[in-house]
């Protein structure tokens, strides 16, 4: 079995995640860190999992007695997290990184740095499989960049990209906000950090890996829905391929992977909530194509991946534990 630790372990994602590894054929949970509710049980703070396990939050921990480690804490914390265990606990940093696999859900490692692999599998599963640290993707960067990667990856991104992508409450965290209560967020729809917002950095990055030349802009518009959980991704801009020659490029790209599906049907949230699956429908109108792509916010926007890419660093099937049931009837 696979030991895992969870440093974070009061938010959603880390709610979602105990959720699937509680679930792992192929793993347990070693301890589940919090400061903030060390002594209580996991149960009182994620309610869902009420009847699934007994364990209880800890502000100690022993690294050396799991095989992963996830980490789960706000954005900034992770380099925080390495820099006190490397400074002050020498011996950790000579016994683990030989052996301990770190899969990072904040956004910290995501360009690679200290020895980080980006951990999108549809883009470079062969590298997690052999990675020993993963930096897990931004939620709607994962949405955006299954909507884009076979354009980029055939070399026929020749525009500006024109994204409007809209994400359930969960994305802003558990921690209440004024845009987050329900009062506010109820039958309401907002745009927020149009054109500035941080997984750009990320979805930049792996375009130009793949495709060196594009240089044109990404233009994406954020929304904030009225729903806890999901995003869909509207993506379009210019691109020379018929009709059926869009369909087959999709549908090749995304043939062996693990979770993602090309469709030529119309796609929906329900049809990916409560799993780990992308659907990507892409439709050519005129000179443009245009992308819509769903996926769970919290699974393989967080949490789901974060495992799928685990099973990949064990050699485990991706999909195990994984086998989620939609919340569409």
């Amino acid at each position: 079995m696979i030991r895992a630790g969870i440093i974070g372990g009061a938010g959603y994602t880390a709610g979602e995640l105990i959720r699937l590894l509680v679930n792992h054929p192929r793993a347990e949970i070693g301890f589940v860190h919090s400061t903030s509710n060390a002594g209580n049980r996991v149960a009182d703070v994620h309610g869902g999992l009420e009847g699934d396990t007994e364990l209880r939050f800890c502000d100690a921990y022993d690294l050396g007695e799991v095989d992963v480690l996830f980490l789960c804490s706000a954005h900034g914390e992770s380099r925080k997290w390495q820099a006190v265990v490397l400074v002050y606990y020498p011996a950790v940093r000579s016994a683990l990184p030989q052996e301990l696999r770190i899969v990072d859900l904040a956004q910290d490692f995501r360009d690679e740095s200290e020895g980080f692999v980006y951990g999108l599998p549809e883009l470079q599963r062969d590298r997690i499989r052999e990675a020993r640290r993963v930096a897990n993707p931004g939620c709607f960067a994962t949405a955006i960049q299954l909507a884009l990667l076979p354009l980029a990856a055939a070399r026929l991104l020749r525009d500006e990209v024109h994204v409007t992508a809209i994400t359930g409450s969960t994305g802003a965290g558990v921690k209440p906000s004024a845009t987050t209560h329900f009062s506010w967020r109820t039958a309401n729809v907002s745009v927020y950090k149009a054109f500035t917002h941080q997984h750009l950095l990320e979805i930049g990055r792996t375009l130009q890996r793949l495709e060196p030349a594009f240089d044109r802009a990404v233009n994406f518009i954020p929304m904030r829905g009225d729903f806890a959980r999901g995003i869909l991704a509207s993506v379009h801009t210019s691109c020379p391929l018929g009709e059926e020659e869009l369909r087959q490029l999709y549908a090749d790209y995304y043939a062996t992977a693990a979770f993602t599906r090309a469709t030529e049907r119309s796609v929906d949230l329900k049809q990916v909530v409560n799993t780990n699956k992308a659907l990507v429908q892409p439709a050519r109108y005129g000179d443009k194509v245009h992308v819509v792509s769903v996926i769970d916010n919290l699974l393989k926007g967080a949490s789901g991946q974060a495992v799928q890419n685990m099973n990949l660093m064990f050699g485990l099937d991706e999909k195990e534990g994984l086998r989620l049931k939609a919340s569409a009837f």
